[in-house]
């Protein structure tokens, strides 16, 4: 008995061998040894993750430098019995803690999404008979018996396979299902090519088979995939790095500034150490921006409800900003860029080559030459390969649910749909014996009585084993001559270069008293009617996408486990690579490339065909290692290690996997590549509201620690408590800076490139303009509240007064926050955003609550104002506004310059 690890690849073996390999036999297991296999090896089931319980993600968000300085004052305050200001403190820690738990969404579940896909029962063959068991107790070396319809329930090395095609795209990528044999491959053949075993997960489209279990579990090919999806470490956003050390920054500058405020304070003006050490307290609640994280979770929130109303179903609020950031999509073919629905494009006969229109399942669609609609009864050829497509055919496309979907085969039902294009009228005949499709034969033959009282063979299938087996072909004028093979084999060649899959059809009139069909009567006197092209359509709204993407700096690859030739001409057709230049890497070079090649050949080329799981995962960390911010898309499991590394993991939601969603960030509802394009212009304009956000925020904090520090530098009295300044923090936060999230894009803004990785998010005139809105604002609430005490106003007074400036300040700085570099002086500006003016509205209501409420006035110290004293407070808000609009000006002109 071994494991999966020492038989490395059980496809390069012949039968025999496999079975020696297993200690198995074609006859089964014996129940005693199947049993003692199980308790040596265990189930056949992929192991449960193991998932962070919800205490532990809820403390999670209570590492951070700045949320680390605000629980130290508290306890300080608490050690000097100040209690309100001890709760308000850790009332807004924990505030902020709890609503980005709740918005965190739910944990990830790709592994049960990947559960989902495996069997739960299998019929095996133990004990000299067949029975069904459980899928979990089937162990190595068990034999399996396959139906169509099925679904794999473990790896297999099959024995026996008689019209066996397996749909794989799930592990594969490939758009039609693979036709499976007994035949050994080479040892170095990709995943999509091993025609003799058949993976865990994939479902049996036609035929039966039978197989030997060469892996269990987490062994089988998808259980590798469910390992790596465990082992793929997930990176931090780029607004996380940013935000992170901006807080570690931040951080440190204030716990600097408390220890200058300590010693001044105490050793410079005598004042007590209680005394300084609350102002100190009252500097780090001024200067931390503890409402930030709340509005970055409500600016991502926001953004999420606009993506979602354009068919991006976020489930990670981060990924909404990333989106903003990204230098390169890896999209998947099958499914993602094309429509997953094959089509028929091309059709060839000795009448000439005839375009079809039209894509999918959507029998809408014409038949033309030369840009001319063919008429069917004037082309012999024509209608004679329609006939083959249509009558020899097993497959139904159906109306459901206001959609077209097929009841059969992919390929079968583009010939259906081809048919339905042309209106054929495939009642009357009748069907008297088949030879159904098998993959040792690649055709597919029926024999019918048709509705004319003759007796025909139709026979559909690979070219190359239909025109061996005609010795005649049907011309133009609907008569038969001798068939020129070369020149059928060189058009099988031009369809192939086009990206098409090629199917031949020939046809053959029989005596009416033939009633059987066997494999010697298709050696008779065939006639070759025509050929084929069939393709997977590119989605037309994904091809201006690339395009739309391409103008924003953002380069898009092609990750496919199709074949190479049909990759390149995909690619062409999408605008991912030109004919001229484009270069195709398959996964054999990816296979032998070093990390240094590999980054490389990531960098320099946008079409990767025949790729498996870990080739697209290790594309992704190569780009990655290459600075690049990466959107990885697909639809099946074998995307989802590449889509859970990736910066942002997109996925589909219609034909997505479960696991793949679930290993994804953003879900796209409507399968559109353009979704993601619409998603990347709602990320960049979030980031920019962020911006806005930070702009905003920074200043009013800055200015209310500037007030504090050099209170205590100067040794004037304190204009402030530090539960005041809580109180101008969290109503502010909640309402002015929020206004900022409902930002509209800029028009400029899918024409710029990406934002380089790395960048700060505050650039040097960010940070002049901090500055100086700090330094203006804190001067002039200090000019005020030294004034009023001069006049002879009382401390409550004094401290109402410079808070309500401080307030009104900031509200009138949103309106220049609002256009970091336009000037806001537009009435049309100013109007824009309704809800900027609700939350100012909201503002004052809260602000005339804290001046005029007993409570409030107990609570946090204030006074009842009068209208002069209002009005003063409104005047210097007004000049912060004028003199910030004058420092636009002067950028504007120095930028200019």
């Amino acid at each position: 008995m071994i494991e999966k690890d020492e038989l490395l690849k059980p496809y390069s073996l012949d039968v025999a061998s496999t079975l020696t390999a297993l200690n198995a036999t074609e006859n089964g297991l014996e129940s005693n040894e199947a049993q003692r296999r199980l308790k040596l090896y265990g189930p056949n089931k992929l192991p449960e993750p193991e998932g962070k319980s919800a205490f532990v993600r809820f403390i999670s968000h209570f590492k951070d430098m700045l949320v680390y300085v605000l629980l130290a004052a508290a306890i300080a305050t608490a050690f000097l019995g100040h209690w309100v200001d001890t709760w308000v403190i850790v009332g807004v820690v924990v505030l902020n803690a709890i609503v980005s738990f709740v918005q965190e969404g739910k944990a990830e579940t790709a592994l049960a999404g990947i559960r989902n896909m495996l069997s739960s029962r299998a019929q095996v063959l133990r004990d000299h008979k067949w029975d069904e068991i459980n899928a979990d107790e089937l162990v190595v070396g068990d034999i399996v018996r396959l139906k169509s319809g099925d679904r794999v329930p473990a790896d297999l090395r099959l024995m026996e396979a008689t019209g066996l095609r397996i749909e794989e795209s799930a592990l594969t990528g490939e758009s039609v299902p693979a036709d499976k044999g007994t035949a050994a491959m080479a040892t170095d053949s990709p995943l999509g090519d091993r025609s003799c075993m058949a993976y865990s997960g994939s479902m049996v489209s036609a035929g039966r088979g039978v197989g030997v279990v060469t892996a269990i579990g987490a062994l089988t090919e998808i259980g590798q995939i469910s390992r790596m999806i465990t082992e793929v470490e997930t990176l931090d956003t780029p607004l996380t790095k940013q935000m992170d050390r901006f807080s570690k920054s931040l951080a440190w500058v204030v716990l600097s500034m408390l220890a200058l405020m300590l010693i001044i304070g105490v050793l410079f003006h005598g004042q007590g150490i209680a005394e300084v050490f609350m102002a100190a307290i009252g500097f780090a609640v001024a200067a931390i921006p503890e409402g930030l994280p709340t509005i970055l979770t409500i600016t991502l929130a926001i953004g999420v409800q606009r993506m979602a109303r354009r068919n991006a179903i976020t489930r990670k609020l981060t990924a909404v900003e990333t989106l903003g950031a990204i230098t390169v999509i890896c999209s998947d073919k099958t499914g993602t860029l094309t429509r997953n629905e094959m089509t028929a494009q091309k059709v060839l006969t000795r009448c000439g080559q005839y375009d079809v229109s039209g894509d999918g399942y959507q029998p809408i669609g014409d038949i033309t030459i030369a840009d001319k609609k063919v008429v069917i009864s004037n082309a012999p050829c024509l209608s004679a390969l329609l006939e083959v497509v249509s009558v020899a055919n097993d497959t139904h496309v159906i109306m459901e649910n206001d959609e077209w979907r097929i009841v059969g085969e992919p390929t079968e039902a583009a010939l259906r749909v081809l048919g339905n294009k042309a209106s054929f009228d495939a009642t009357g005949y009748v069907r008297l014996a088949a030879i159904p499709f098998e993959s040792s034969n690649k055709f597919m033959a029926t024999l019918n009585d048709t509705p004319s009282g003759e007796r025909k063979i139709l026979l559909k299938g690979a070219p190359d084993r239909l025109i061996e087996r005609c010795k005649t072909e049907l011309n133009a004028n609907g008569a038969t001559e001798v068939i020129n093979a070369s020149y059928w084999h060189q058009q099988v060649e031009m369809l192939g270069r086009q990206g098409l899959r090629v199917l031949a059809a020939a046809t053959c009139v029989v005596p009416s008293s033939k009633s059987t069909l066997e494999l010697s009567d298709l050696e008779q006197e065939m006639v070759f009617v025509g050929l084929i092209g069939i393709v997977d359509p590119p989605r037309p709204e994904a091809i201006a996408a690339i395009s739309e993407c391409h103008k924003a700096g953002i380069r898009v690859k092609m990750i496919t486990g199709d074949h190479a030739d049909t990759a390149k001409a995909i690619g062409i057709e999408m605008g991912i690579g030109n004919a001229e230049t484009i270069k195709v890497v398959t996964g054999d070079q990816l296979e032998v490339a070093s990390d240094e090649e590999l980054q490389q050949l990531a960098g320099s080329c946008d079409i990767f065909a025949r790729t498996s799981p870990e080739h697209k995962l290790r594309l992704v960390m190569a780009l990655q290692a290459r600075g690049e911010v990466v959107a990885m898309t697909g639809d099946g499991v074998n995307d989802a290690p590449a889509l859970k590394r990736a910066d942002v993991g997109i996925a589909m939601g219609i034909k997505g996997t479960e696991a793949t969603k679930d290993a994804a960030d953003i879900v796209l509802a409507d399968d559109n590549f353009s979704s993601i394009e619409k998603a990347i212009e709602e990320g960049r304009t979030i980031y920019d509201n962020i911006q806005k956000s930070l702009l905003f925020i920074l200043p009013t904090n800055g200015a209310q620690g500037f007030v504090m520090l050099f209170s205590v530098l100067l040794g004037l009295t304190l204009p402030l408590t530090p539960v005041q300044i809580l109180w101008v923090n969290m109503v502010v936060a909640v309402t002015l800076a929020l206004a900022l999230a409902f930002e509209p894009s800029e028009p400029n803004l899918m024409s710029r490139p990406p934002r380089k990785p790395g960048t700060s998010i505050i650039s040097a005139p960010f940070l002049l303009r901090v500055a100086i809105v700090s330094t203006l604002i804190g001067v002039l609430t200090m000019s005020l509240f030294a004034f009023e005490l001069a006049s002879g106003s009382s401390d409550a007074i004094a401290k109402t007064m410079a808070l309500n400036a401080l307030v009104l300040a900031q509200t009138f700085y949103l309106f220049n926050s609002r256009y970091i570099e336009v000037s806001s002086l537009s009435l049309s500006r100013l109007l824009s955003n309704k809800v900027a003016w609700l939350m100012v509205g909201t503002l004052l209501l809260l602000q005339i609550a804290y001046v005029y409420l007993p409570m409030m006035n107990r609570w946090f110290g204030s006074t009842p104002l009068s209208m002069t004293q209002w009005g003063i407070c409104i005047l210097f808000g007004f000049i912060v506004f004028l003199i910030v609009e004058l420092e636009k000006y002067i950028f504007r002109k120095s930028k200019k310059a």
